[in-house]
């Protein structure tokens, strides 16, 4: 299997070692394709509307810029959810006590939505907050 090399483009008007103002592109990755896989990637291009050299940048991009799975956030999404649904849920039978009816399907079906949309999002906020740090003088 051969690596893909990185090189200098050869249009390029910076002389070697020179680097260009921020946001230009010029350095080139290189590959080797069989023909049948040149067709597919040409075929994805062309499904998405775009340049061959555009939908690989963006895919590759795309790949590498993709944050793996942390298994300690998906615990902590899943923990905070659970936390979110149980307060939410007694909260809502407390107050339709309260009122004399009964905790409707639809308001429980909407706490677990809820509890699911924001999971991920309040999971990376805690471990943030857990590995940030510390400012001295700070107290807690």
């Amino acid at each position: 299997m051969s690596s893909p090399g990185v090189q200098p483009n050869p249009q390029s008007s910076l002389s070697f070692g020179e680097e260009a103002k921020p946001g230009f592109r010029t350095k080139t990755a290189s590959t080797r394709l069989t023909p049948q896989e040149l067709r597919e990637i040409e075929a994805a291009a062309e499904k998405a509307g775009q340049a061959l050299s555009e939908w690989l940048r963006t895919t590759a991009l795309g790949a590498a810029r993709r944050r793996p799975a942390d298994p300690a956030e998906l615990v902590l999404a899943e923990v905070w959810a659970v936390r979110y649904a149980l307060l939410n849920l007694f909260n809502a039978a407390a107050q339709a006590a309260l009122e004399n009816k009964q905790l409707v399907p639809d308001s429980i079906v909407k706490i677990r939505d809820q509890a699911d949309a924001a999971k991920r999002q309040q999971a990376r906020k805690l471990l943030e907050g857990f590995l940030a740090p510390k400012v001295k003088g700070e107290g807690r």
